[in-house]
């Protein structure tokens, strides 16, 4: 089955609501992101890998933001050390070209302790369940799924999963993502099997265009080249197959904690 045409990427929307992230859009936030003064004001425990909750201001611009320093990732078997922090912006570089405004805006930089990732912090909407979330069919859950079998996501695990005040799910803690190898453990298997919708495949072919262009010149400084093969390798295989992938059997399919 070939690759469809590109042409615009479908479902096209603005990729941050303000109410979602402190009253900034995205152009605003990733300039407070590159620019800002961080300070941190507490550290999130609950989290593997070093994860500081920072205030972020730049003149009389002022944010929140996650920071999460090269020097705090935990060693991993399957991924080469130092490099959770160029994941996460992989991940962002991917959902913010084709327009998915799933992953908050974030970028690389330095920070009180080094080199890392700051990402934009999401206010959440605390009325929604998260357990009931991920057993549900919201479109865009299906949107993330897809989004996870691209990049090759080793970990999404419902507390990933941000519902916040607009209506909006974002997805944040893309750190174990873009493995040559299928990594693919997550809770939204919903759609495993179903064939994709010509809107899906439309952005899989914008996508596959997009990486022999800008996009993979961008994830060619983040990612191995072993990598990025292996990305255009799945985006090709879900165009081919038609379907949302299967859960493996050589992997286990669902993260753990769950949540």
């Amino acid at each position: 089955m070939g690759v469809p045409a590109a042409g615009p990427t479908p479902g096209r929307r603005p990729p941050l609501d303000p109410i979602d992230g402190g009253g900034l859009d995205a152009p605003a936030a990733l300039d407070l992101l590159r620019h800002g003064e961080l300070t941190v004001s507490a550290r999130l425990a609950d989290a593997s890998n070093a994860t500081l909750y920072c205030d972020i201001t730049a003149g009389d611009v002022a944010g929140r933001c996650v920071y999460k320093p090269v020097r705090g990732e935990q060693a991993l078997w399957d991924f080469p050390d130092g490099t959770l922090a160029a994941r996460e912006l992989a991940a962002y570089e991917v959902s913010a070209h084709l327009d998915l405004g799933i992953v908050p805006p974030t970028v690389l930089r330095d920070g009180p302790f080094g080199e890392g990732m700051a990402q934009l912090w999401i206010d959440t909407d605390v009325t929604v369940d998260l357990v009931a979330l991920t057993r549900s069919d919201d479109p865009q859950l299906r949107r993330i799924a897809l989004f996870d079998a691209v990049i090759n996501n080793a970990d999404r695990k419902g507390g990933h999963l941000l519902p916040a005040p607009s209506g909006r799910i974002h997805g944040i803690d893309h750190g174990v993502t873009f493995h040559p190898e299928g990594k693919l453990r997550t809770l939204l298997w919903t759609w495993r099997g179903r064939r994709l919708v010509a809107e899906e495949r439309a952005l899989l072919g914008c996508l596959h265009e997009a990486l022999a262009g800008d996009l993979g010149d961008r994830l060619a400084e983040l990612i191995t080249v072993t990598e990025l093969d292996a990305l255009a390798a799945r985006v090709h295989r879900l165009l081919d197959d038609g379907r949302f992938p299967l859960p493996s059997r050589d992997w286990p399919p669902i993260p753990w904690p769950p949540f």
